[in-house]
């Protein structure tokens, strides 16, 4: 299978990296092909420009400076995005990538009344590696928004009965050493079964 592999986080020494590091062994180790787009050692630039504002629904005119995700994208037919959760969301950046990346012609084509037809349907997994500050329960408190927006808002672009696989640390900030090893080994576990 084919996998990008997009990861999100500024620090080269984090315990994320060390995360997206175990996913492309284990995904490798599985027989899969990783793509890996590191967003911030690429200075992926997030932020749309008024021109690109102006242009979004123009599919012609979008991709421009973008081509080289969008090719990674629809060469993919699994998608995993690995980040920490910040203030329950996703960093900026893979908030501005998704803005971004994910444009009419690309992911989706606008129908009537408001319906998206979805583009992705190449893709065919999507999961999510992901650490929290927070315990379960506050994140079930507040709505658990980061899922939701990867379960109802990006999954329903891809195929038809796409997978959503969530890997996630949470405690994260108070977390041991012996925490993060044992995590380590249920994301390799994991996805050594992505096939």
């Amino acid at each position: 299978m084919q996998v990008l592999l997009v990861h999100c986080h500024p620090c080269a020494d984090s315990f994320s990296a060390t995360l997206r590091d175990n996913a492309v062994a284990a995904l490798t180790a599985a027989g899969n092909q990783v793509e890996v787009r590191n967003l911030y050692d690429e200075g992926f630039a997030p932020a749309l420009t008024a021109e690109q504002r102006r242009q979004f629904y123009d599919e012609t005119a979008n991709l421009s400076g973008i081509e080289d995700h969008v090719g990674a994208l629809r060469r993919a037919e699994a998608l995993l995005l690995v980040y920490p959760t910040w203030w329950f969301g996703p960093p900026a950046m893979l908030k501005g990538w998704l803005d971004r990346v994910w444009v009419p012609g690309v992911a989706f084509r606008l129908g009537g009344a408001g319906e998206l037809r979805p583009l992705l349907t190449n893709i065919r997994r999507i999961g999510v590696v992901t650490t929290y500050g927070s315990p379960h329960w506050r994140l079930w408190l507040v709505g658990w928004p980061d899922r939701r927006v990867v379960a109802r808002g990006l999954r329903p672009l891809c195929a038809r009965r796409c997978r959503l696989d969530w890997i996630a640390l949470t405690c994260m900030d108070g977390s041991t050493a012996a925490k993060r090893e044992a995590f380590l080994v249920r994301l390799r576990v994991r996805l050594t079964r992505w096939r």
